[in-house]
């Protein structure tokens, strides 16, 4: 059975890990990055820049590459306290867009997570498997998006690619 998908590996994105206590973070911080997310394994956005909630005391920040060194001038990685974590990880994932009709379908194969949109909101982001391996989910505009460590970008592509047909 052939699935009514779109696959799109997408290019890289600002990607920064952020590590710490929500306050103390938000202090260091101040008004760069969207709010950050009530509740854990949601997100909110702003600016183009969006913050996953991702674990205790841990976000991802994302933003198009572009604004990779605005970014990263203004979160300061380099002078941030001790009390909080702040590395720019950028180049360490490869993310991938399925989207469509049967997104939910092939996500089912790849994924053992309740994607369900009643469970799996608009808002929602979490670390789950993709094949087996460590992958970030979220729901993008119709359909998913993931990402892996960059190392196993080619071989999620092509399970990707062989779960669509």
């Amino acid at each position: 059975m052939r699935y009514d998908v779109t696959l799109q590996r997408c290019g890289l994105n600002a990607v920064f890990d952020l590590k710490g206590a929500a306050d103390a973070l938000r202090n260091w911080v101040g008004g760069t990055l969207p709010p950050f997310p009530e509740y854990p394994n949601t997100r909110t956005a702003r600016g183009g820049v969006e913050l996953y909630h991702i674990g205790r005391d841990h976000w991802f920040a994302r933003a198009p590459l572009a604004q990779e060194e605005v970014l990263e001038a203004q979160l300061q990685p380099a002078s941030c306290p001790a009390e909080i974590s702040i590395v720019r990880v950028s180049d360490t994932l490869s993310f991938f867009r399925v989207t469509g009709p049967d997104a939910s379908q092939v996500m089912a194969i790849a994924c053992p997570l309740d994607l369900h949109e009643s469970v799996f909101g608009a808002d929602a982001v979490t670390y789950s498997e993709l094949f087996g391996l460590k992958a970030l989910v979220l729901r993008c505009a119709g359909g998913f998006e993931c990402a892996v460590e960059q190392s196993f970008g080619d071989m999620v592509e092509d399970y990707l690619t062989r779960s669509c047909r």
